[in-house]
């Protein structure tokens, strides 16, 4: 996907581009998510999930500004007692490029694959306000994560209709669970 971003006055228009995530893009995204999130992303609830299953590249993208990488996705399938779902995260943008639609066109990109892929449900840590312009809402009660989470941030999206219908449990990462 390419799509026209204009910087601001006085400069021209750039070029985005939104590819899958390959295994060439680790070091790079990696060294993005320390400028964004610093030392305190290793504390958080859900960088803890994620540490213990790698995300799937198939269902992860990258934003470029030409060759220069400012944005990446990444999805890592979980479970919610036995019902499998994806934790989107974590999702930055460069600080220079926020602001100019680059987070949501990787968020939209990556939910579009995951319903492609089968997956029915996409869960989050994050801000509703945000978030439930593109369908994401509060968890009901019965879902928790193992750790600290406001549970106003526990989000969820149906990417089939009526899939969290009945759905209870803790999210873990999927291999807690066995494939």
């Amino acid at each position: 996907m390419v799509r026209t971003l204009s910087p601001g006055l006085g400069m021209s228009e750039l070029a985005l581009t939104i590819l899958p995530e390959t295994a060439d893009d680790a070091q790079a995204i990696e060294r993005l998510h320390e400028r964004t999130f610093g030392p305190g992303r290793y504390a958080r609830t859900a960088y803890r999930i994620r540490e213990g299953r790698s995300h799937e590249l198939g269902l992860s993208f990258t934003a470029r500004v030409g060759t220069l990488l400012v944005g990446s996705v990444r999805l890592t399938p979980v479970t919610i007692g036995p019902t499998r779902a994806v934790l989107l995260g974590p999702l930055t943008v460069e600080p220079p490029f926020r602001e100019r639609g680059i987070g949501k066109a990787l968020m939209v990109r990556s939910m579009a694959e995951a319903k492609a892929q089968g997956h029915k449900l996409m869960l989050l840590v994050g801000d509703e306000p945000y978030y439930g312009r593109h369908g994401f809402t509060r968890v009901a009660e019965g879902v928790t994560m193992p750790g600290p989470v406001d549970p106003a941030r526990l989000l969820v999206a149906e990417l089939e209709p009526r899939a969290f219908e009945g759905v209870r449990g803790t999210i873990l990462p999927d291999w807690v669970e066995g494939d």
